[in-house]
């Protein structure tokens, strides 16, 4: 899957249908999994976003570029609905547009590994959208994030408790 994409701007043209890698609070058993995807999905599969770190935020994680790996889910929009799912999850996220001075996040292609699920072959990589954290929310990460070891979101957590990660 190496289609080319033309824009990332909310609500404009989308040259190709790429899938999703989500990380957080859109993980399968998180919050956000039932409220935004139930119904709108036609595949989910476990994958990693190499050349990233994570880090905990208020509520929820940020990725960014590094020297890591996160571990998530490709989520593949169901038939007919990839155009509001790219809406609501651009919403969530906060992406106003590529570069726009208050988002939360930017929404970016970049290849995500799928790891082999039984059969030979069955691993690789595709494009998929990633929402990245934005560049203000990256440089205050560098200088004083949280890294969450490991790239995972779910780590030490119990299932569903994705906004208090108090003991």
């Amino acid at each position: 899957m190496t289609a080319a994409v033309t824009t990332t701007v909310p609500g404009g043209p989308v040259a190709a249908e790429l899938p999703f890698f989500v990380y957080g609070t859109l993980l399968p058993g998180e919050p956000n999994h039932d409220l935004f995807l139930r119904g709108r999905t036609a595949g989910e599969r476990p994958a990693v976003l190499p050349r990233a770190l994570l880090y905990d935020g208020p509520g929820y994680p940020y990725a960014i570029d590094g020297h890591g790996r996160v571990h998530g889910t490709l989520l593949v929009a169901a038939p007919g609905v990839y155009g509001e799912l790219l809406g609501l999850l651009d919403h969530l996220e906060e992406f106003l547009g590529p570069g726009h001075p208050r988002n939360l996040y930017e929404r970016v292609v970049r290849e995500v590994e799928l790891p082999a699920e039984g059969a030979p072959g069955a691993g690789g990589s595709v494009r998929a959208w990633v929402y990245l954290a934005a560049t203000a929310v990256t440089r205050s990460l560098r200088t004083g994030g949280v890294l969450i070891p490991g790239g995972r979101w779910a780590t030490g957590r119990t299932r569903g408790d994705s906004w208090d990660r108090s003991p």
